[in-house]
């Protein structure tokens, strides 16, 4: 072989790297020896080239002895007739080929004269003639190229080249010392570093005025998919004689149209790794002219609730995207039914007896029913539907072999479980295997994106489509987003619900995206979130800190400034300038007082933070001490202490303090933020749920990530004190509590109570990075 292939041309290490690869070795000897046959032992480098080229490229190797057959009769000649005759094949799947399109297509038979060549040259140079004096060797003859190259689609590249140095000479004559200076370099506009750029924003799934959006990351996303109806251009994708008229179909009912597909299983809450999946599914239809189908895959009646589906729903809707249409996998029973039979009729599916168990693992025993008569599956399979089977006693399996080595996926199990929708009409359930893609199918799905996880479920995808004769979406994967510091497994979120670890899958301790709508993050935040991970194949595992960053982003523009106090030490005013209560004026929105203010009464009673107050200053404290003022914010006054008042413990409970009107003052050290006339509040403050990053890795956490929970992860503070300017406020309205944080209000406000969580803290903490 290494003989072989150094006689067409090869180098010894281009051969030896060849070798290296079973496939292309295969293909190119069949070529070579296809080719040595016509042309005898004696193969010219050209030849070799093309041959090369030819078993490389290749998709589909049945083409490869029409291909060489041209190269051998020397009717294909240049790397551009390979590369035009290689898109013709891999665009026309279906034998037999057209071959007067074809050699129409590649330039078969096609002869450029020299005359050709060089009136085309001239035209060329004749065009840009005023030009090429004025810059001499300096112009771009990459230019004279391209243009007389479209002219003369099929002709020779060098002899171009060799045409117009010809003509270019004879116009400017020999290189003086001037041509063959350089050309001065024009300065380029230099980027900011990669970590000074702004961020994406993409607001309620429509794109931002800033770059790199996550709409925009998806329109580029899909110069590497196939178009609607080119199904058959994906690399894997199975071309059966039925194919390009399915395709043809399809496209008559879809209008060419994007459609992809959100189907999450109703049996629990979304979490932020479905976030990047909603952003995907529909921001990808939404980048391209398209459509998503938000499809709820409910074929396992034992755990799903009603909750969940509208749960579900009302977080897609929350990030901004609104469904093309809700289907459920339930409202397509029948027909996946009847496809069951026509499948066992095709000899594609049996009915089997093996248990559970006996089934599980990568390398099961085969099953003894495998061959069992089409006409006796059929019977079983009416059995199975009419309830004469026990859960576990038979299912229906498919014939056929996936990529990770599985060996026959089941298609139907007995459930005598009533469902949410059907009732008591069934008690066969399809599963996953079987259901999704032919709803895709039925769905006219272009584009089924899903996680690499089901990656090796692609070869069932598309033998199942194709075994039934039906139109076959393309499944691409791409990499899960994962968060660390957190379990988002249903069956853990539910074990932490039942010990009473978190109140509930909306707890705010948790990544659902419930729970994160409850603590206050905006969908804003998580979307831009998403586009920050970006549109990867790898997996991606993000610290929980820069989702927080991106919440801190958008509540800086969104959420109004409020002031609250979570531990109030109480002040007099002794010299009060007023006999009432005054009115101050608070901006919402300190950087951009346009957008309004708000009013807060100012009393001779206010309460600060007792970690404001310390009776003995330190160095390098600045706030309120004995013998240091400091300045009330918004109000224009400066307090300082004249009476320390304590209880019987010796803690202090009251200040004495006098005012100075700040203009006539010095200037204090600093200005904190105080409360008068307040409302009683409670706050919640949030910590990490786990200690350790991976709570789910037994080597990190022995004991299992129940043993890994953070004591400290909620703090409740029951008698915390708000400015009354956030008395109407609803559930989920965010605020920013100077000095605090921000926080949102918490569904379970009542009246006269209000419940504040807080969503996170004006700046990180370097000690969580």
């Amino acid at each position: 072989a290494l003989g072989l292939f150094t006689g067409i041309g090869l180098s010894e290490a281009k051969a030896r790297e060849t070798l290296r690869n079973g496939a292309l070795t295969a293909l190119l000897r069949r070529a070579v020896l296809q080719a040595r046959s016509a042309l005898g032992p004696a193969l010219d480098k050209a030849i070799g080239t093309l041959l090369y080229n030819t078993a490389a490229r290749l998709k589909d190797p049945k083409h490869l002895g029409f291909l060489v057959g041209y190269i051998a009769r020397r009717e294909i000649l240049t790397d551009l007739q390979l590369s035009a005759a290689l898109e013709y094949v891999r665009s026309h799947p279906l034998e037999p080929l057209d071959v007067a399109d074809f050699e129409r297509a590649c330039g078969v038979g096609v002869c450029i004269t020299p005359e050709q060549i060089e009136e085309a040259v001239e035209a060329v140079i004749s065009k840009h003639r005023a030009e090429l004096l004025a810059e001499r060797y300096h112009f771009n003859m990459g230019l004279l190229m391209g243009e007389a190259r479209n002219q003369l689609q099929w002709a020779d590249g060098k002899t171009i080249k060799n045409e117009v140095d010809l003509q270019v000479l004879h116009l400017l004559g020999p290189k003086t010392e001037a041509d063959l200076e350089k050309k001065p370099k024009v300065a380029k506009a230099r980027l900011a570093p990669p970590e000074k750029q702004k961020v994406a924003v993409v607001e309620n799934g429509d794109m931002g005025a800033e770059t790199q959006s996550l709409l925009e990351q998806l329109r580029g996303e899909a110069l590497k998919f196939h178009k609607p109806g080119e199904n058959y251009k994906t690399e894997g994708y199975v071309v059966t004689p039925n194919t390009m008229a399915l395709l043809k179909q399809h496209l008559a009912i879809t209008g060419g149209q994007v459609r992809t597909r959100f189907p999450p299983e109703p049996n629990g809450i979304l979490h932020i790794g479905h976030a990047k999946a909603i952003n995907f599914n529909f921001g990808y239809a939404k980048a391209n002219g398209g459509v998503c189908f938000l499809r709820y895959d409910d074929t396992n009646p034992e755990k799903e609730e009603e909750k969940y589906f509208t749960a579900i729903r009302d977080m897609v809707e929350w990030l901004g995207y609104q469904p093309y249409a809700v289907t459920h996998a339930s409202d397509y029973f029948d027909q996946l039914y009847t496809w069951a039979l026509e499948l066992i009729r095709r000899g594609q599916a049996y009915v089997c007896h093996q248990k559970v168990e006996e089934i599980k693992g990568h390398n099961p025993p085969p099953s003894p029913w495998r061959d069992r008569p089409v006409e006796e599956s059929l019977l079983l399979f009416e059995d199975m539907r009419k309830g004469k089977f026990g859960e576990g006693e038979a299912t229906l399996r498919m014939k056929l072999v996936m990529e990770d080595g599985k060996m026959d996926p089941v298609a139907y199990r007995v459930k005598f479980t009533p469902h949410h929708r059907t009732g008591d009409k069934w008690c066969i359930y399809p599963t996953y295997d079987y259901t999704h893609c032919l709803c895709d199918s039925i769905e006219h799905i272009t584009h089924s994106l899903c996680t690499k996880e089901f990656q090796a479920r692609r070869s069932s995808y598309f033998w199942l489509c194709n075994a039934l004769d039906v139109y076959c979406p393309v499944q691409w994967e791409y990499g899960r987003l994962n968060l660390l510091y957190t379990v988002v497994s249903k069956r853990k979120i539910i074990r932490l619900v039942e010990t009473g670890a978190v109140r509930d899958w909306d707890d705010p301790r948790l990544f659902t995206l419930t729970a994160l709508r409850r603590r206050g993050f905006p969908p804003e935040a998580i979307n831009n979130f998403c586009a920050r991970v970006g549109v990867t194949v790898a997996q991606a595992t993000m610290e929980p800190h820069l989702l927080e960053a991106c919440a801190r982003e958008v509540l800086n523009e969104q959420a109004p400034r409020a002031m609250a106090v979570l531990e109030p030490l109480k002040v007099t005013i002794t010299n009060f300038p007023a006999p009432k209560a005054l009115e101050v004026l608070v901006p919402n929105f300190p950087a951009d007082e346009s957008r309004g203010f708000h009013k807060v009464p100012f009393h001779q009673t206010v309460y600060i933070e007792e970690t404001d107050f310390r009776e003995e200053a330190d160095k390098g404290y600045k706030r309120l001490a004995p013998g240091q003022p400091v300045g009330l914010r918004h109000t224009g006054y400066i307090i300082t202490v004249q009476n320390v008042i304590k209880d019987v413990s010796g803690r202090v409970i009251e200040l004495e303090v006098t005012c100075t009107k700040s203009d006539v003052a010095e200037k204090p050290k600093a200005f904190i933020h105080w409360v008068s006339v307040p409302l009683a509040c409670e706050v919640r403050l949030y910590e990490r749920l786990f200690l350790h990053k991976n709570p789910e890795d037994p080597s990190e956490v022995p004991g299992g990530f129940l043993s890994d929970l953070n004591p400290d992860s909620l703090r409740v503070v029951h008698n915390a004190l708000v400015d009354n300017s956030v008395h109407s406020a609803r559930p989920f309205d965010k605020f920013q509590f100077e000095r605090l944080g921000y926080f949102s209000v918490d569904p379970d406000s009542e009246q006269g109570k209000m419940v504040f969580n807080r969503t996170v803290t004006l700046k990180e903490d370097p000690g969580k990075a």
